[in-house]
Order: C-alpha cells, then sequence, then structure tokens
C-alpha cells in the first residue's frame, strides 16, 4: 500500500514537472509569435515604400530589433514589467490589429503617390471619402488641415486630410470593438481570476485610499485625455509653428508614424479608461457578494 503511494505521488511529480515545463514552453512561443509580429509592423513602411535609403533601413532594423527584444522579455517573464493587461486578452491583441491596420493602409497610401497601383488607388479612394465625411468644422481631422503651413500644396493637404481620415475612423472602430467585447464577453472574465498586479503592474493598490474610487478616477482621466488628444495635438502644434519650424509632414515615413501616432494614442488611452473602470466595477461585485448584499441565488433584494 505505501509503495503504490509512493508510486501516485512521483507520477505527480512528474507530471507537474512536465506541465510546468510546457507551460514556460508555450509562453516563450507566444512571446516570440509577438515579437515577429511587432517586427513585422515596425517594418511595413521601410518594406512597402520605394527609394528607402540605406540609413532609415538601419534605423528601422535597429528599432525592430529592440521592441522585439522588449516583447520576448515581457511576455516570457512570469512577472509583470511594463505592458498592461498582458494576461487579459485581447485588450493587446485589439490595439495591436488597430495600429497593424492604421499603418498598413497608411503605407499603402503614401506608396500610391509613388508608384500607384489598382490597391493604392482603391485605399486611397475609400481614405479620401473618409477625410472628406469628417473633415467638418472643429473636428480632428479639420484641425489636422489646418495645422499645416500655408505654403502646403493642395495635393499634400488632401494626402494628409485622406491619412487624417482614415486613422480616426479605424481608431473609432477601434473603441466600438473593445466596449461591444466588454458588453457581450464580459471582459475581462475569461474563466480565470483577474490579477491585479500582473495585469496592471503601474498600478499600486496599496498606495493609499480606496482603490474603487481610484480607479474611477484614473479612468476618467484617460477617457478625458483620450476624448481631449486629437484636438489638443493639433492645436499645439499649430502654436508651436510660431516659435519653431512648422510641421510639414512631407518625409513619408514621419507621415504614417505620425498619423498613426496620433490616432492610436488616444484611443489607447481611451481603451485603457474603459479597462480601469471595469475593473473597478468587477471590484465592487466582489465586495457586494462578501458584505452578503445577494442572495443565496445571486440575486440582489428588491
Amino acid at each position: 500500500m505505501g509503495n503504490d503511494i509512493d508510486m501516485d505521488e512521483q507520477e505527480k511529480t512528474v507530471l507537474d514537472w512536465f506541465e510546468g515545463k510546457g507551460e514556460k514552453i508555450s509562453r516563450l512561443a507566444g512571446a516570440v509569435i509577438r515579437a515577429l509580429l511587432v517586427v513585422l509592423l515596425v517594418s511595413i513602411p521601410s518594406v512597402l515604400l520605394p527609394g528607402v535609403s540605406t540609413d532609415t533601413a538601419q534605423m528601422v532594423a535597429l528599432i525592430a530589433i529592440f521592441a522585439a527584444a522588449l516583447t520576448i522579455f515581457e511576455y516570457a517573464s512570469t512577472y509583470p514589467s511594463l505592458v498592461e493587461f498582458r494576461d487579459a486578452p485581447p485588450f493587446n491583441r485589439v490595439r495591436f490589429v488597430s495600429l497593424f491596420i492604421t499603418v498598413f493602409l497608411l503605407t499603402v497610401i503614401v506608396r500610391g503617390t509613388i508608384e500607384p497601383t489598382t490597391l493604392t488607388r482603391f485605399v486611397t479612394a475609400v481614405g479620401s471619402l473618409i477625410g472628406q465625411a469628417i473633415d467638418f468644422p472643429y473636428s480632428p481631422v479639420r484641425l489636422i488641415v489646418l495645422m499645416l503651413p500655408e505654403n502646403t500644396t493642395v495635393e499634400h493637404m488632401i494626402l494628409i486630410r485622406t491619412a487624417a481620415g482614415i486613422s480616426y475612423l479605424i481608431s473609432l472602430l477601434t473603441l466600438a470593438i473593445f466596449l461591444i467585447l466588454i458588453r457581450i464577453q464580459g471582459w475581462p472574465n475569461s474563466g480565470k481570476p483577474f490579477n491585479v498586479w500582473v495585469n496592471m503592474p503601474t498600478f499600486d493598490p496599496t498606495a493609499g485610499g480606496d482603490v474603487v474610487a481610484r480607479l474611477i478616477r484614473d479612468a476618467r482621466l484617460n477617457i478625458i485625455l483620450g476624448f481631449l488628444l486629437p484636438f489638443l495635438i493639433p492645436a499645439t502644434v499649430k502654436a508651436a509653428s510660431s516659435v519653431f519650424v512648422p510641421f510639414t509632414l512631407d518625409s513619408p515615413q514621419t507621415l504614417i508614424w505620425t498619423m498613426s501616432a496620433w490616432a492610436f494614442l488616444p484611443a489607447s488611452l481611451f481603451m485603457r479608461g474603459m479597462a480601469m473602470g471595469r475593473v473597478a466595477d468587477m471590484i465592487k461585485e466582489k465586495r457586494r457578494f462578501e458584505n452578503g448584499e445577494y442572495g443565496q441565488d445571486g440575486l440582489q433584494p428588491a
């Protein structure tokens, strides 16, 4: 009987060892795949645009290697570092896909000004319609156009408006998709506990004050910033152009990454605010259950 128990314990130990090794290998493989996707994202403009100089290609390669190393270090590690909601998919996946589509479409549009093809003409036509539709008074796209110097050519202004329109529309669609995921799938509930330390490494729950109140405050701040930044950035650049060199966006890669960042960063802040608000709601619900505010059937008494 004793030998049987020892054999069961040994088998369990071996199985646990293989399970732990399998989890580490799976985590490392996922980190490598994410790193390759990040390299692809960073390299898209340099690969698709013609006439890229050697210095620019080397700089892009260096940035891509650094971004890949950071991604592998973050996702292969058990402990958190910088990336928020790392173990709460699809938060970061939605953001990455949004940025990837934005950079790719803007690269196709800019390539069309140098080497037109059927694809570039189609994307440019769609982007132009979107830019015209969103270009109304006091809109972020109108502010981007007004940010340009007075000597900007009509062709370049139309290109900027097209890029701004398609970037801003993708950011709005990203927010809508994430809101649907929160409402329908109940994000971040995915059948496993939500670890605040791993998914929110920059948030210190022991810093003082009520955690829920702090989360709600930070959520509102992120949402406000996400809403205002598309308006504030062009206004700030326009005001600074009277002192510094005007921001012309003549370089193709500068145009692509500037327009992508202008639309992506506010949307990312908005998503972060929505996510923090969702975490605050989860904590409040858990407190209600622990305080007995719900009955045995899980319903709140009338």
